[in-house]
């Protein structure tokens, strides 16, 4: 799966970037027909003047769709176990959804031969 990771008005440490890396991957457990990911970290001014909260946006594209989680936290690493434990259960929801889909889809109907007396 190919992951892209964009920090908005700041640079991300390589840190960072590998936790994400590594917690999306772990997606491929439950789909793995997952096309690829984008991943959107912002800074989010708080209540207070210095604090910052930080906000984590997660693109998943699948065939014939895409997943979209967005989650807020106290660090980027707390706002990602909250993504992820979302994320995880949408893609188990969109699996199952397209596992009924193919199951419940008529068959082709084949003509049966009419024996002629």
């Amino acid at each position: 799966m190919k992951i892209e990771v964009n920090a908005v008005h700041f640079s991300a440490d390589n840190g960072l970037k590998e936790f994400i890396q590594k917690k999306l991957n772990k997606l491929e457990t439950f789909y793995d027909k997952i096309i690829s990911s984008e991943v959107f970290l912002r800074l989010d001014k708080g209540e207070k003047l210095n604090t910052h909260k930080k906000l984590i946006e997660i693109k998943l594209n699948v065939p014939g769709s895409s997943i979209f989680v967005k989650e807020s936290g106290d660090t980027f690493e707390a706002a990602t176990d909250l993504a992820m434990d979302t994320l995880t259960r949408k893609v188990k929801q969109f699996k199952e959804k397209t596992k009924t889909i193919g199951r419940d889809m008529p068959e082709t109907l084949v003509p049966e031969e009419i024996e002629e007396d």
